[in-house]
């Protein structure tokens, strides 16, 4: 009788792909929350191009945490 062992070592075995790192789709709040107030602080001079800056740098965190949440979502509801 075989074992477990050599059904695993015979054909049809996939390899999976380990995945090593962590996912970079989940630090990129580490990069763009920063980014907030320096803007707030490097821009004090010009308000109308910091205002506009720092609403499309909150906007695009709103619409990556968006997408994260539905990205989540979908893979659940396809298991």
């Amino acid at each position: 009788m075989a074992t477990r062992s050599d059904v695993s070592v015979g054909e049809g075995v996939v390899a999976k792909k380990q995945n090593r790192g962590p996912p970079l789709k989940f630090l990129a709040p580490l990069i763009y929350a920063p980014i907030l107030p320096l803007i707030r602080i490097g821009l004090r001079r010009n308000p109308v191009v910091r205002d506009r800056l720092f609403t499309a740098v909150l906007a695009g965190g709103f619409l990556h945490g968006f997408y994260l949440v539905t990205d989540l979502y979908d893979v659940e509801s396809k298991s």
